[in-house]
């Protein structure tokens, strides 16, 4: 029989590349999620019946146990980046991630990836940040062997760190920036699901390994990019970081008083996030330790962002008739 891997947030933007890959392997991929009405598009990533979404909630123990129950494999993508609420930063990314592989480990499961960031620290400056670097003492305390992936910012189709700022461009005239000479090392979404492919297959190494693609860019050289591919000239508005934390507690109180019918743009813990460059240390294991070769953002981001140029998916071929001219 076929060998089965359990994916925690399997629908999610890395979980659906991760479960696409393992489909191709021949594997049976269980996509483990809390709603899994909502997750049905997973199943035509492989043949009938291949890949079937389940219910499992990380904050639950038999849930948990039910979902690695005869699993050969096990990929930990679930994330927040809620402070508060029950699936806040605490309960997701430390105590949810210990869960996953402490009754993982119980059931004798043989390879465990957890997904983690660039940044995870138990003494990070972010909340974020220290539920990581927990999250990550707990998955190798119950599960020693596992492979830990930190990528940093991840981009790909159905990102939202291009898409968002690309729909901004489309309306606002300006963009304004907290951390805006902050640096990142973005990374292609396939790239990432190809090093925990390795991870589940059992051809990676156990440890950490921290992902970031070819390019290392400032956030605001991030953005200029963007609108150079989308075709838009707007003013990019660096702010201090005193700005953004002031907004960060205003739209807070806002958010709480409508019970979260107004959405926050950035939060407290995000700037304090943004005062740390977001990039490969060198202290851990990398993608040339997996034989990755990372793709490039001017490689891919033109493939998905085309639909916010003013011209769309004609927008090359108005520029070709130009030339003609």
């Amino acid at each position: 029989m076929p060998k089965l891997v359990t994916i925690f947030g399997g629908s999610g933007f890395v979980g659906r590349y991760i479960a696409q890959r393992m489909a191709r392997q021949g594997w049976r991929v269980r996509v483990a999620v809390r709603r899994p009405n909502e997750a049905h598009f997973v199943r035509p990533y492989g043949r009938v019946g291949q890949v079937e979404p389940i219910l499992a909630n990380i904050r639950n123990e038999d849930s948990v146990r039910q979902a690695v129950s005869g699993a050969d494999a096990v990929v930990n993508c679930v994330g927040t980046f809620d402070a508060s609420g029950k699936n806040n930063f605490e309960a997701v990314q430390h105590e949810g991630a210990g869960r996953i592989a402490r009754l993982a480990a119980e059931a004798g499961v043989a390879q465990m990836v957890h997904i983690s960031a660039i940044g995870a620290d138990v003494e990070g400056d972010s909340l974020y940040a220290q539920s990581k670097g927990k999250g990550e003492a707990a998955v190798l305390q119950a599960f020693p062997n596992a492979v830990i992936l930190r990528p940093s910012v991840i981009f790909g189709s159905e990102d939202q760190f291009f898409n968002r700022f690309a729909a901004m461009a489309r309306i606002s005239p300006t963009i304004p920036l907290v951390g805006a000479d902050t640096k990142f090392q973005p990374v292609y979404v396939d790239d990432v699901a190809q090093a925990a492919e390795l991870g589940v297959l059992g051809q990676a190494e156990p440890g950490i390994y921290e992902l970031g693609g070819p390019d290392v860019d400032s956030f605001r050289e991030l953005i200029d990019q963007m609108l150079a591919v989308v075709r838009r000239r707007r003013l990019v508005l660096p702010l201090p970081f005193w700005i953004g934390s002031t907004m960060g507690h205003v739209t807070g109180a806002i958010s709480a008083i409508t019970g979260g019918l107004v959405p926050q743009p950035i939060t407290v813990d995000q700037v304090r996030s943004l005062r740390e460059d977001n990039v490969v240390s060198g202290n851990e294991k990398t993608f040339s330790d997996l034989g990755i070769t990372p793709a490039s953002i001017e490689a891919v981001i033109p493939s998905y962002l085309w639909q916010f140029r003013p011209s769309g998916q004609y927008a090359e071929l108005k520029e070709s008739a130009r030339n003609l001219r």
